[in-house]
């Protein structure tokens, strides 16, 4: 079992203030968090920090704290009944990077009260922050130890994964990657699990990149099928493919699997739609979108909000001219942190867009209907597809997805929250974050609900 903790960049600020203030003592405070409970992978999302007031610890030492435990019975009142997760967080000003004795017979008779009250046998964490932001952590069930949490991540304008069992030696075949990147990154990236939704024109090419990368376990999510229209956009398929019907995350997967790299694949011939591909994309620690429709893209955004999932969207826009030819191309990436703007505050779409998407592939014949009455708009037709213009857009993606990983721009990344690009004008259009998805900030971190996602068609 591989457990995470995931968190935001503003939530670790929150934390980093609070656990430091200046004077060299220990401090504490309560996370609560929703979960991704999986078969093999276990995620702690933070919803809501309660800092526990230096006044009211009875001891605060350079080593040691003492605090009144009635502040867990909020959490506990919430928590109750709704599967979610305890953790308790505590600095070690002076860099001790592990957990002491007391911290082992404090978490004990903490853990085994959570447990025996909560009633549900699940999971909870203890974690330990240091000075310079970095965190370790455990995780407990009836007030004992299980393992150490598999990763931490924050996700802000830069990712960090802290915890990570990475291998410190790097592949051949990555050698020339961890010099441009750093071997720091190589090693992180055979630690990742990326999800890759749309397997087709940008989608082949992203899953080419992040395999050849090294990228360690990838999740690809397309319930289409080869045809032989698409041979020509879609890396790795052949014609034999197209006449077989194979599926194309099959084809994708075992391309990955003779290059010989050794990732795990987890091909799903699935719309996303469904339970069990928003699960398992869920489980991720990275989402890549690469879909030309808005409901999927919706969707997606929403999973990554409700698991404190990073998700990077590509998105190219070829215009025929009636002619046989093109009269615009364009695309964009935008990289979308959980409880920030999403692409329904930045306008990529409308809801109605989505509506009618989804109308279409559940009722195609009411969809007509109304569209033929005009009620509806409709949702856009097929676009030209070009594999050049494709390469571009998604090497863009994932070259973001590199740059929060590894900072290289001369400016911060907080300036490249959405990077346009234009062909027909050359040119490239960077903007910085814009305001918070209302909409959607409220379910940050709220993890495995019923139904899920809110959505009783996942039930």
């Amino acid at each position: 079992m591989r457990y995470a903790l995931r968190l935001t960049e503003a939530q670790q600020d929150l934390l980093r203030t609070h656990l430091f203030p200046g004077d060299g003592n220990e401090a504490v405070a309560l996370l609560l968090c929703g979960r991704r409970n999986g078969s093999d992978r276990h995620a702690f999302c933070v919803r809501k920090i309660l800092p526990v007031p230096h006044s009211a610890c009875s001891v605060r030492t350079p080593d040691r704290i003492t605090w009144p435990t009635t502040f867990v019975d909020d959490l506990l009142s919430e928590a109750y009944g709704k599967a979610q997760a305890i953790v308790k967080i505590h600095s070690h000003p002076g860099y001790y990077r592990k957990f002491s004795s007391t911290d082992d017979q404090s978490d004990q008779v903490l853990f085994g009260s959570i447990s025996n009250l909560l009633g549900d046998a699940l999971p909870h964490g203890s974690v330990v922050m240091l000075p310079d932001g970095e965190m370790f952590g455990r995780v407990l069930a009836a007030g004992e130890v299980v393992q150490s949490l598999s990763s931490i991540t924050f996700t802000g304008s830069d990712l960090r994964l802290y915890g990570a069992e990475v291998s410190t030696s790097t592949d051949a075949f990555a050698l020339r990657h961890a010099q441009a990147f750093g071997k720091g990154t190589t090693a992180l990236l055979r630690a990742l699990s990326i999800a890759v939704v749309g397997c087709s024109g940008t989608g082949s090419i992203v899953i080419e990149q992040l395999a050849r990368l090294g990228v360690g376990r990838l999740v690809l999510v397309d319930p289409d099928r080869v045809e032989e229209k698409n041979l020509n956009r879609i890396l790795n398929s052949e014609k034999q493919d197209a006449f077989l019907k194979r599926h194309k995350v099959h084809v994708l997967a075992s391309a990955i699997a003779r290059t010989g790299l050794g990732q795990e694949v987890l091909p799903l011939p699935l719309n996303l739609a469904t339970r069990e591909a928003v699960l398992a994309v869920a489980e991720c620690d990275i989402a890549f979108g690469c879909m030309d429709g808005v409901e999927g893209r919706h969707l997606l955004n929403r999973i990554a909000t409700f698991y404190s999932i990073p998700y990077f969207d590509v998105g190219v826009r070829l215009d025929a001219d009636g002619k046989g030819g093109i009269s615009s191309i364009a695309g964009a990436v935008h990289y979308l942190q959980p409880g920030r703007s999403s692409l329904l505050s930045r306008e990529v779409y409308t809801m109605k867009q989505v509506e009618a998407e989804e109308l279409k592939r559940t009722n195609p014949e009411l969809y007509a209907e109304q569209r033929r009455t005009g009620y509806l708009r409709g949702v856009d037709e097929n676009r030209p597809a070009v594999i050049s213009v494709n390469m571009l857009y998604a090497s863009l993606a994932v070259n973001e997805f590199l740059a929060r990983l590894h900072p290289y721009r001369n400016q911060p990344n907080s300036h490249y929250s959405y990077l346009g690009a234009s062909l027909s004008e050359v040119g490239f259009y960077p903007e910085p974050e814009t305001a918070d998805c209302l909409a959607l900030k409220r379910h940050l971190g709220r993890g495995d609900v019923d139904p899920l996602l809110e959505r009783p068609s996942l039930s």
